[in-house]
């Protein structure tokens, strides 16, 4: 078993790092909110530190789950940052959705350091955290990967290196593009449905099993149709997410017209009061 640290106990991170303390590591948290890594080391078992730099202090990996580039870089880097207090030879994993091009900053400061970085955002959502079932993809050097894939494992139900550094990130990026034009259809396949005055709840049982079917689908329609989005995967945060990948395929030239719109569709949520509401709730743009 390995001596791990967590930084960030969200709604992702709480119950990742509750799984790496139930699969026997030792583990250290820390916590922008100290009261928060002192619950979770009540709860867990495990001990919570007062800065990202004390956290890394004598562990053999550091994991990470924050807001933006910007947290990153604040409990990265500096006089108090994991950086500072990590060793040579040592890994820092970040789950953290960010840019690429941080996660290439971060992974070469680390190397001249004699650390190693792995950009590895997750998907799979608040109950893929919860449950161990977060598909995690990761860019990196293949010797890092290698070394923190065991301790990643406790909470994936998939964990692939798809790349260099930075490479994580571009591919979450597409599983973010991907999600954007589904919920925005499926959002309209329920209100058409609804409009057109089918029994919504039979449609969806059927077309769950052919060729629309989709997690979005699977997980979301029965809560769409009950007008419920008081939960999951907030608006603000995809928008933060769509404009991280707008952003890079202003770099590298990609067009993504329909992916635009949706982040355009989701800033109307966000003036609705929705910031904070599930995804899904697209749905209630339609109705207005």
């Amino acid at each position: 078993m390995a001596k791990v640290s967590f930084l960030g106990l969200g709604v992702m991170g709480y119950p990742m790092a509750g799984h790496l303390a139930a699969a026997g590591h030792d583990v250290t948290v820390y916590n922008r909110t100290a009261a928060k890594a002192e619950k979770w080391a009540a709860q867990h078992g495990g001990k919570a530190a007062p800065t990202p730099k004390a956290a890394a202090e004598g562990q053999d990996f550091v994991m990470c789950c924050v807001g933006n580039d910007d947290d990153l870089r604040a409990v990265v880097l500096g006089d108090d940052g994991a950086f500072a207090g990590m060793a040579s030879g040592t890994v820092f994993v970040d789950h953290t959705t960010a840019s690429a091009q941080v996660a290439r900053e971060l992974q070469a400061a680390g190397k001249a350091a004699g650390i190693g970085f792995v950009d590895a955002p997750v998907s799979g959502g608040q109950a893929g955290a919860e449950n161990g079932q977060l598909g995690i993809m990761c860019g990196g050097e293949q010797a890092d990967y290698d070394r923190a894939e065991p301790v990643m494992q406790v909470y994936a139900k998939a964990c692939r290196l798809l790349g260099g550094p930075g490479a994580g990130q571009l591919t979450k990026m597409v599983n973010q593009i991907c999600i954007a034009g589904l919920v925005q259809g499926l959002s309209e396949g329920v209100d058409f449905a609804q409009k057109a005055g089918l029994d919504a709840e039979a449609v969806f049982d059927v077309i769950t099993k052919g060729a629309a079917g989709s997690w979005q689908m699977e997980n979301r329609h029965k809560t769409m149709l009950a007008d419920e989005f008081e939960f999951g995967f907030a608006v603000d945060w995809m928008r933060k997410d769509l404009g991280i990948c707008l952003d890079e395929a202003k770099r590298n030239g990609a067009r993504l017209p329909v992916t635009a719109l949706v982040d355009q569709f989701y800033g109307e949520v966000q003036d609705m009061g929705g910031g904070r509401w599930d995804t899904s709730s697209l749905l209630r743009r339609l109705k207005r």
